[in-house]
């Protein structure tokens, strides 16, 4: 059993750096990726507020050939189940192998409509000896929810995850 408790009035830095280390408990010991992803999308949706959509999608082989996302684990209403990469904000962090940060994602090109709720967007890349294996994907119903210290934090926190996804 795990009880972490966010305090979600602490500053960013310390939330996201407290975020990490609880993910960083959490999967030391499992090998599991399924289940490491898994327990890091709850721990994301209990410690970052407004949010309607955390999760991850994973580098994949494609129906057709190639690669693409496919949907991992998440906690939020149901979602697209592959993504081709360059391909909307998780596409775009796919391909490219940056954050994606969007305040509005009714003006991003391309934009994937998963949920008609979310209105802001947060993608980070989890990149192993250079190569994008899965993206964390935040969504919140809030235009303008993420700022530069939630890029950096769920940054830190892929950084936490590379071998163990």
């Amino acid at each position: 059993m795990y009880d972490f408790q966010p305090d979600t009035a602490l500053k960013p830095e310390e939330l996201y750096r407290q975020l990490a280390e609880a993910a960083d408990a959490l999967t030391r010991d499992e090998p599991d990726p399924v289940a490491n992803m898994a327990n890091v999308a709850a721990l994301i949706w209990e410690f970052v507020p407004d949010l309607n959509w955390a999760g991850f999608y994973r580098v994949g082989t494609a129906l057709k050939g190639g690669q693409e996302l496919i949907l991992g684990p998440f906690v939020g209403r149901p979602a697209c189940i592959r993504i081709p990469l360059g391909q909307g904000v998780c596409g775009a962090a796919a391909k490219t192998g940056e954050s994606q940060r969007v305040e509005d994602v009714h003006t991003f090109p391309g934009h994937i409509a998963c949920d008609t709720a979310s209105q802001s967007e947060l993608v980070v890349p989890v990149l192993r000896d250079g190569e994008v294996i899965a993206v964390i994907d935040l969504d919140s119903p809030r235009k303008g929810r993420f700022g530069p210290h939630d890029a950096e934090g769920i940054e830190q926190l892929a950084l936490v995850l590379i071998n163990r996804i």
